[in-house]
């Protein structure tokens, strides 16, 4: 029997600094996120980081808090809803950090008589601090409790034309009626050296090339795991689509930590220098995302826009993430049922 496991990122139980800290001691303990040896991880993240970044987070958390909970768990739940309703195949939710979790997830499918199990990360692009760890984990987990599932999985789907119509559609809605100088598509940023783990072909990719892009532009298998040509080529077909010229749009990496050299340009430096670059009027999309959640409704919508007005901008329009749009819905539903 087939059963469909949709996996989204996650969210702290509730904005108390406590909670915070719980799910951040999750999420940057996972080896797959920050990348070093585990008793470094545990210096950084214990030592350093949770005795300080809790409780400015909960403060971001309390600006984009729901009456329902956390907007990334309610639209993640809005999505599952809708899917279950057109398909007859048992769907499941789970966070890969906080609840319901993966082993949550996976046992009310296995139940349910679920053998056959599709998993569904909900990140267009792969990196390893997305799809990557969804996956180890699922493997972990099926060889602990549920050996007798087995397991398939819908890969990175940046360059699906559905998804493309989907996401392209949506900015359209988006901006009519408004007036717009040029689209920023601002993706969640990482190290560069997850970029390089990542190239299967050990030479192609160069993640510091922020000017030419060649190895984005270059055909290669590498570029089946690599998340900068990912983010690249899903803007591509997006502008293609909606018949955007180059000078109307940029792309740029939001969400870095301090200490590594992450992806460039970043986001934030874009907003403080565009209306200087006669930019006044901006639209940021956020691709990385197909829910809304701290680092678009927070950092982008919230904060981006502050820095944005304060360089001299005059109009700033946050496009919402897909989210449970219908036609979203009806393409997982399709992807399920394929």
């Amino acid at each position: 029997m087939k059963g469909v496991l949709l996996v989204n990122l996650g969210s702290p139980a509730s904005t108390s600094t406590k909670d915070v800290r719980k799910y951040l001691d999750q999420f940057l303990m996972d080896e797959r996120v920050i990348d070093a040896p585990y008793w470094l991880r545990a210096i950084l993240v214990r030592g350093i980081i949770l005795n300080t970044r809790p409780k400015k987070s909960a403060k971001a958390y309390k600006k984009i808090w729901w009456d329902e909970g956390s907007p990334l768990i309610v639209l993640s739940e809005r999505l599952h809803t809708k899917v279950q309703e057109k398909t007859e195949l048992p769907v499941a939710l789970s966070m890969r950090y906080g609840d319901p979790s993966m082993k949550t997830g996976l046992k009310e499918l296995h139940d349910k008589g679920v053998t056959d199990v599709l998993i569904i990360p909900l990140y267009p692009q792969h990196a390893m601090a997305t799809t990557d760890t969804i996956l180890v984990l699922a493997e972990q987990l099926r060889k602990d409790f549920f050996p007798q599932m087995t397991f398939t999985d819908i890969p990175a789907f940046y360059h699906k034309k559905e998804y493309i119509k989907v996401l392209a559609e949506s900015i359209k809605t988006s901006l009519e009626g408004k007036e717009w100088d040029k689209i920023l598509f601002s993706y969640h940023g990482i190290p560069e050296r997850h970029v390089r783990k990542s190239d299967i072909t050990k030479s192609h990719c160069k993640p510091n090339d922020s000017v030419n892009f060649e190895c984005c532009k270059t055909a290669s298998p590498a570029h089946e795991f690599c998340y900068k040509h990912q983010c690249y080529e899903t803007t591509r077909q997006v502008v293609e689509y909606l018949g955007i010229e180059p000078h109307q749009h940029f792309v740029s990496f939001q969400s870095r930590l301090a200490g590594d050299p992450w992806l460039q340009p970043y986001t934030d430096k874009m907003l403080e220098k565009y209306p200087n670059e006669g930019v006044k009027k901006l639209a940021v999309v956020t691709p990385a995302f197909v829910s809304d959640c701290l680092e678009t409704l927070e950092e982008i919508a919230m904060e981006g826009k502050e820095e944005f007005l304060k360089a001299g901008g005059e109009k700033f329009y946050a496009i919402p993430c897909i989210n449970d749009n219908d036609d979203w819905v009806d393409v997982l539903v399709n992807w399920m049922e394929a």
